[in-house]
Protein backbone atom coordinates (compact mmCIF):
# COMPACT_ATOMS: atom_id res chain seq x y z
CA UNK A 1 0.00 0.00 0.00
CA UNK A 2 1.49 3.27 -1.14
CA UNK A 3 0.37 5.30 1.87
CA UNK A 4 2.21 2.91 4.20
CA UNK A 5 5.40 3.11 2.17
CA UNK A 6 5.31 6.90 2.08
CA UNK A 7 3.96 7.88 5.48
CA UNK A 8 4.01 5.05 8.05
CA UNK A 9 6.97 5.04 10.41
CA UNK A 10 8.68 2.35 12.43
CA UNK A 11 8.70 3.07 16.16
CA UNK A 12 11.04 1.50 18.71
CA UNK A 13 9.90 1.48 22.33
CA UNK A 14 12.24 1.36 25.32
CA UNK A 15 12.35 1.88 29.07
CA UNK A 16 15.09 4.52 29.54
CA UNK A 17 15.92 3.67 33.15
CA UNK A 18 16.53 -0.06 32.76
CA UNK A 19 20.03 -1.25 33.63
CA UNK A 20 22.11 -2.88 30.91
CA UNK A 21 25.02 -5.31 31.17
CA UNK A 22 27.47 -2.59 32.27
CA UNK A 23 25.11 -1.32 34.99
CA UNK A 24 24.41 1.77 32.91
CA UNK A 25 20.86 2.72 32.04
CA UNK A 26 19.44 2.49 28.55
CA UNK A 27 19.33 6.29 28.39
CA UNK A 28 23.00 6.55 29.40
CA UNK A 29 23.99 3.99 26.77
CA UNK A 30 22.06 5.86 24.09
CA UNK A 31 23.84 9.09 25.03
CA UNK A 32 27.31 7.54 25.23
CA UNK A 33 27.10 5.33 22.14
CA UNK A 34 24.60 7.01 19.85
CA UNK A 35 23.15 3.70 18.71
CA UNK A 36 20.21 1.52 19.67
CA UNK A 37 21.45 -2.02 20.29
CA UNK A 38 19.79 -5.40 19.79
CA UNK A 39 18.51 -7.68 22.54
CA UNK A 40 21.40 -10.02 21.78
CA UNK A 41 23.82 -7.25 22.78
CA UNK A 42 22.05 -5.81 25.82
CA UNK A 43 20.34 -8.86 27.29
CA UNK A 44 17.33 -6.60 27.90
CA UNK A 45 13.79 -7.20 26.72
CA UNK A 46 10.31 -6.08 27.66
CA UNK A 47 9.16 -9.51 26.55
CA UNK A 48 10.91 -12.81 27.16
CA UNK A 49 14.62 -12.99 27.99
CA UNK A 50 15.57 -15.48 25.27
CA UNK A 51 17.93 -13.52 23.00
CA UNK A 52 20.91 -15.87 23.10
CA UNK A 53 22.20 -18.75 20.99
CA UNK A 54 19.76 -21.61 21.35
CA UNK A 55 17.11 -19.43 23.02
CA UNK A 56 13.57 -18.97 21.82
CA UNK A 57 14.29 -15.61 20.14
CA UNK A 58 17.22 -17.22 18.33
CA UNK A 59 14.94 -19.99 17.04
CA UNK A 60 12.27 -17.56 15.89
CA UNK A 61 14.81 -15.52 13.93
CA UNK A 62 16.22 -18.66 12.38
CA UNK A 63 12.77 -19.67 11.13
CA UNK A 64 11.72 -16.18 10.08
CA UNK A 65 14.86 -15.18 8.20
CA UNK A 66 15.96 -18.52 6.79
CA UNK A 67 19.10 -18.80 8.89
CA UNK A 68 20.51 -15.47 7.66
CA UNK A 69 21.69 -14.64 11.18
CA UNK A 70 23.00 -18.13 11.89
CA UNK A 71 25.98 -18.25 9.56
CA UNK A 72 29.54 -18.06 10.83
CA UNK A 73 30.77 -14.62 11.74
CA UNK A 74 27.41 -12.94 12.38
CA UNK A 75 27.84 -10.61 15.36
CA UNK A 76 25.23 -9.80 17.99
CA UNK A 77 25.29 -6.20 16.76
CA UNK A 78 23.98 -7.39 13.39
CA UNK A 79 20.85 -8.96 14.83
CA UNK A 80 17.49 -7.28 14.17
CA UNK A 81 16.22 -4.53 16.42
CA UNK A 82 12.52 -4.80 17.26
CA UNK A 83 9.82 -2.19 17.02
CA UNK A 84 6.35 -1.71 15.56
CA UNK A 85 4.83 -0.11 12.49
CA UNK A 86 2.89 2.99 13.47
CA UNK A 87 -0.49 2.75 11.75
CA UNK A 88 -2.23 4.99 14.29
CA UNK A 89 -0.37 7.89 15.87
CA UNK A 90 -1.17 7.17 19.47
CA UNK A 91 0.91 9.47 21.71
CA UNK A 92 2.10 6.54 23.83
CA UNK A 93 3.27 4.74 20.69
CA UNK A 94 1.97 1.73 18.75
CA UNK A 95 2.94 -0.87 21.39
CA UNK A 96 3.59 0.80 24.77
CA UNK A 97 3.78 -2.57 26.51
CA UNK A 98 7.40 -2.59 25.30
CA UNK A 99 8.44 0.74 26.76
CA UNK A 100 7.35 4.03 28.28
CA UNK A 101 9.39 6.02 25.74
CA UNK A 102 10.02 5.58 22.03
CA UNK A 103 11.88 6.83 19.01
CA UNK A 104 10.27 7.37 15.62
CA UNK A 105 12.56 6.26 12.81
CA UNK A 106 13.08 8.02 9.52
CA UNK A 107 11.23 6.77 6.46
CA UNK A 108 14.27 5.25 4.77
CA UNK A 109 14.78 2.84 7.68
CA UNK A 110 11.58 1.08 6.60
CA UNK A 111 13.32 -0.08 3.42
CA UNK A 112 15.55 -2.38 5.50
CA UNK A 113 12.80 -3.55 7.82
CA UNK A 114 10.64 -6.67 7.73
CA UNK A 115 7.20 -6.88 9.30
CA UNK A 116 4.92 -9.52 10.80
CA UNK A 117 1.36 -9.21 11.98
CA UNK A 118 1.66 -9.80 15.72
CA UNK A 119 4.99 -10.95 17.12
CA UNK A 120 7.64 -13.04 15.44
CA UNK A 121 7.07 -15.66 18.13
CA UNK A 122 3.63 -16.41 16.64
CA UNK A 123 3.57 -19.84 14.92
CA UNK A 124 2.00 -18.13 11.89
CA UNK A 125 4.70 -15.44 11.64
CA UNK A 126 6.30 -16.82 8.48
CA UNK A 127 2.89 -16.69 6.78
CA UNK A 128 2.35 -13.09 7.89
CA UNK A 129 5.72 -11.71 6.83
CA UNK A 130 6.31 -8.75 4.55
CA UNK A 131 8.40 -5.72 3.67
CA UNK A 132 7.29 -2.12 3.30
CA UNK A 133 6.85 -2.65 -0.43
CA UNK A 134 5.07 -5.99 -0.07
CA UNK A 135 2.66 -5.80 2.84
CA UNK A 136 -0.16 -7.96 1.42
CA UNK A 137 0.24 -10.90 3.81
CA UNK A 138 0.67 -8.63 6.83
CA UNK A 139 -2.32 -6.42 6.09
CA UNK A 140 -4.50 -9.38 5.13
CA UNK A 141 -3.99 -10.83 8.60
CA UNK A 142 -4.82 -7.48 10.19
CA UNK A 143 -7.93 -7.06 8.05
CA UNK A 144 -9.06 -10.57 8.99
CA UNK A 145 -8.86 -9.71 12.68
CA UNK A 146 -10.78 -6.49 12.13
CA UNK A 147 -13.48 -8.26 10.14
CA UNK A 148 -13.76 -10.88 12.89
CA UNK A 149 -14.86 -8.17 15.29
CA UNK A 150 -11.99 -5.74 15.66
CA UNK A 151 -11.13 -6.89 19.15
CA UNK A 152 -7.90 -8.42 20.37
CA UNK A 153 -8.56 -11.35 22.69
CA UNK A 154 -5.38 -12.54 24.39
CA UNK A 155 -5.71 -15.96 26.03
CA UNK A 156 -4.65 -14.59 29.43
CA UNK A 157 -6.01 -12.68 31.13
CA UNK A 158 -9.34 -13.07 29.36
CA UNK A 159 -10.19 -9.54 28.29
CA UNK A 160 -11.05 -7.71 25.11
CA UNK A 161 -9.27 -4.64 23.79
CA UNK A 162 -9.84 -2.71 20.57
CA UNK A 163 -7.49 -3.76 17.78
CA UNK A 164 -4.79 -1.09 17.31
CA UNK A 165 -6.39 0.80 20.21
CA UNK A 166 -9.27 2.01 18.02
CA UNK A 167 -12.81 1.24 19.27
CA UNK A 168 -15.28 -0.07 16.69
CA UNK A 169 -12.55 -0.39 14.11
CA UNK A 170 -13.53 -1.40 10.58
CA UNK A 171 -11.36 -1.84 7.51
CA UNK A 172 -12.79 1.29 5.93
CA UNK A 173 -12.15 3.30 9.09
CA UNK A 174 -8.57 2.03 9.22
CA UNK A 175 -8.06 3.22 5.65
CA UNK A 176 -9.31 6.66 6.69
CA UNK A 177 -6.91 6.65 9.64
CA UNK A 178 -4.02 5.74 7.35
CA UNK A 179 -4.81 8.82 5.28
CA UNK A 180 -4.05 10.90 8.38
CA UNK A 181 -0.44 9.69 8.40
CA UNK A 182 0.40 12.31 5.78
CA UNK A 183 -0.71 15.10 8.14
CA UNK A 184 1.69 16.81 10.58
CA UNK A 185 2.13 14.92 13.83
CA UNK A 186 0.09 16.31 16.73
CA UNK A 187 1.64 17.26 20.06
CA UNK A 188 1.72 13.94 21.99
CA UNK A 189 0.59 15.51 25.27
CA UNK A 190 -2.58 16.80 23.64
CA UNK A 191 -4.16 13.49 22.64
CA UNK A 192 -5.44 10.45 24.51
CA UNK A 193 -3.29 7.35 24.89
CA UNK A 194 -3.98 4.31 22.74
CA UNK A 195 -2.96 1.82 25.47
CA UNK A 196 -2.23 -0.95 22.94
CA UNK A 197 -0.90 -4.06 24.66
CA UNK A 198 -1.59 -7.03 22.45
CA UNK A 199 -2.05 -6.21 18.77
CA UNK A 200 0.14 -4.59 16.20
CA UNK A 201 2.54 -5.07 13.34
CA UNK A 202 5.96 -6.02 14.64
CA UNK A 203 8.94 -4.47 12.86
CA UNK A 204 12.34 -6.16 12.61
CA UNK A 205 14.94 -3.54 11.65
CA UNK A 206 17.95 -5.01 9.87
CA UNK A 207 21.27 -3.23 10.23
CA UNK A 208 22.39 -0.56 12.70
CA UNK A 209 20.15 2.05 14.31
CA UNK A 210 22.12 5.28 14.52
CA UNK A 211 20.46 8.01 16.55
CA UNK A 212 21.80 10.87 14.46
CA UNK A 213 21.02 9.33 11.09
CA UNK A 214 17.97 7.15 11.68
CA UNK A 215 15.79 8.87 14.31
CA UNK A 216 13.42 11.76 13.60
CA UNK A 217 11.65 12.08 16.97
CA UNK A 218 12.02 11.04 20.62
CA UNK A 219 8.87 10.84 22.77
CA UNK A 220 9.21 10.34 26.53
CA UNK A 221 7.01 9.65 29.54
CA UNK A 222 6.66 12.79 31.71
CA UNK A 223 7.30 10.74 34.86
CA UNK A 224 10.98 11.10 33.93
CA UNK A 225 10.86 14.84 33.26
CA UNK A 226 12.30 15.94 36.60
CA UNK A 227 14.60 12.96 37.14
CA UNK A 228 18.21 12.22 36.25
CA UNK A 229 16.92 9.99 33.46
CA UNK A 230 14.94 12.91 32.07
CA UNK A 231 18.08 15.05 32.07
CA UNK A 232 19.90 12.37 30.11
CA UNK A 233 17.05 12.10 27.61
CA UNK A 234 17.32 15.84 27.01
CA UNK A 235 21.05 15.42 26.46
CA UNK A 236 20.38 12.60 23.99
CA UNK A 237 18.01 14.87 22.08
CA UNK A 238 20.46 17.78 22.11
CA UNK A 239 23.55 15.74 21.24
CA UNK A 240 21.99 13.89 18.33
CA UNK A 241 19.70 16.73 17.24
CA UNK A 242 16.47 14.85 17.78
CA UNK A 243 13.26 16.72 18.66
CA UNK A 244 12.04 15.67 22.12
CA UNK A 245 8.36 15.55 23.03
CA UNK A 246 6.51 14.29 26.10
CA UNK A 247 3.28 12.31 26.06
CA UNK A 248 0.75 12.43 28.90
CA UNK A 249 2.13 9.45 30.80
CA UNK A 250 0.34 7.08 33.15
CA UNK A 251 -0.17 7.05 36.89
CA UNK A 252 -2.31 4.77 39.02
CA UNK A 253 -3.08 4.82 42.75
CA UNK A 254 -2.04 1.61 44.47
CA UNK A 255 -5.60 1.20 45.75
CA UNK A 256 -6.86 1.07 42.15
CA UNK A 257 -4.57 -1.72 40.95
CA UNK A 258 -6.85 -4.69 40.09
CA UNK A 259 -6.18 -8.28 41.07
CA UNK A 260 -7.78 -9.81 37.97
CA UNK A 261 -5.55 -8.28 35.28
CA UNK A 262 -2.09 -9.78 34.88
CA UNK A 263 -2.65 -11.78 38.04
CA UNK A 264 -3.45 -11.46 41.75
CA UNK A 265 0.11 -10.44 42.67
CA UNK A 266 -0.26 -7.00 41.06
CA UNK A 267 -1.84 -5.10 44.01
CA UNK A 268 0.76 -6.48 46.43
CA UNK A 269 3.60 -5.58 44.09
CA UNK A 270 2.28 -2.06 43.57
CA UNK A 271 2.08 -1.54 47.34
CA UNK A 272 5.59 -2.93 47.78
CA UNK A 273 6.94 -0.38 45.30
CA UNK A 274 4.90 2.71 46.13
CA UNK A 275 3.69 2.06 49.67
CA UNK A 276 0.17 1.95 50.97
CA UNK A 277 -1.79 4.85 49.54
CA UNK A 278 0.96 5.58 47.02
CA UNK A 279 0.89 5.92 43.25
CA UNK A 280 2.76 3.95 40.62
CA UNK A 281 4.18 5.35 37.40
CA UNK A 282 6.99 4.51 35.00
CA UNK A 283 9.65 5.76 37.42
CA UNK A 284 8.35 3.75 40.37
CA UNK A 285 8.28 0.52 38.37
CA UNK A 286 11.74 1.24 36.97
CA UNK A 287 13.14 1.71 40.47
CA UNK A 288 11.64 -1.63 41.41
CA UNK A 289 13.37 -3.36 38.52
CA UNK A 290 16.68 -1.66 39.39
CA UNK A 291 16.29 -2.85 42.97
CA UNK A 292 15.69 -6.40 41.79
CA UNK A 293 18.82 -6.31 39.65
CA UNK A 294 21.11 -4.67 42.19
CA UNK A 295 19.72 -6.29 45.36
CA UNK A 296 18.20 -9.62 44.33
CA UNK A 297 18.45 -10.99 47.87
CA UNK A 298 15.95 -8.38 48.99
CA UNK A 299 13.41 -9.99 46.66
CA UNK A 300 13.80 -13.58 47.80
CA UNK A 301 10.52 -13.40 49.67
CA UNK A 302 8.81 -12.70 46.35
CA UNK A 303 10.06 -15.76 44.51
CA UNK A 304 12.69 -16.36 41.86
CA UNK A 305 14.45 -13.53 40.05
CA UNK A 306 12.65 -14.47 36.83
CA UNK A 307 9.26 -14.49 38.53
CA UNK A 308 9.80 -11.08 40.12
CA UNK A 309 11.02 -9.63 36.82
CA UNK A 310 7.97 -10.97 35.01
CA UNK A 311 5.65 -9.48 37.62
CA UNK A 312 7.31 -6.07 37.25
CA UNK A 313 6.76 -6.22 33.50
CA UNK A 314 3.15 -7.18 34.07
CA UNK A 315 2.65 -4.29 36.49
CA UNK A 316 3.73 -1.98 33.69
CA UNK A 317 0.99 -3.53 31.52
CA UNK A 318 -1.52 -2.82 34.30
CA UNK A 319 -0.36 0.79 34.44
CA UNK A 320 -0.74 1.23 30.67
CA UNK A 321 -4.19 -0.35 30.67
CA UNK A 322 -5.65 1.39 33.74
CA UNK A 323 -3.46 4.42 34.43
CA UNK A 324 -4.72 7.98 34.12
CA UNK A 325 -2.76 10.78 32.43
CA UNK A 326 -0.11 12.41 34.54
CA UNK A 327 0.07 16.18 34.62
CA UNK A 328 2.72 17.00 32.06
CA UNK A 329 5.06 19.78 33.23
CA UNK A 330 5.70 20.70 29.61
CA UNK A 331 2.04 21.33 28.75
CA UNK A 332 -0.64 23.48 30.31
CA UNK A 333 -2.69 20.61 31.72
CA UNK A 334 -4.41 17.40 30.81
CA UNK A 335 -7.07 18.35 28.29
CA UNK A 336 -6.40 15.32 26.14
CA UNK A 337 -8.49 14.50 23.13
CA UNK A 338 -8.55 11.49 20.87
CA UNK A 339 -6.83 11.82 17.47
CA UNK A 340 -9.76 9.80 16.13
CA UNK A 341 -12.51 12.13 17.33
CA UNK A 342 -13.10 13.65 13.92
CA UNK A 343 -13.50 10.29 12.15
Amino acid sequence: MERLRLHARVVVHFHPDRLGPKSTTVAEALLDEGVYRSQFETGLSSGGLSAFRGGARDSWENALFGGAYHTDGVAASERPKYGALELVRHPDGPLPRFGSCYVVLRRDVSIRTSFTFMGSEDPRATERLGTIGRMDAVMAALFSEIEAGGMASPPWPPFHAPTLGVPNLTVSRLLDILEDLQQPRKEPADVAAGRVLDTGIEAQVHGPLDLRQDVELLVADPAFAETATGTILREVASTYRIPLRWHSGFQLPVDNVPDDFRGPAMPRLAQRLAGKGGTIDAVVIGRGEASLREQPDAWRDWGSYEEALQHLKQLWHVLVHYGVPARNPHRGGLGVRSPLDRL
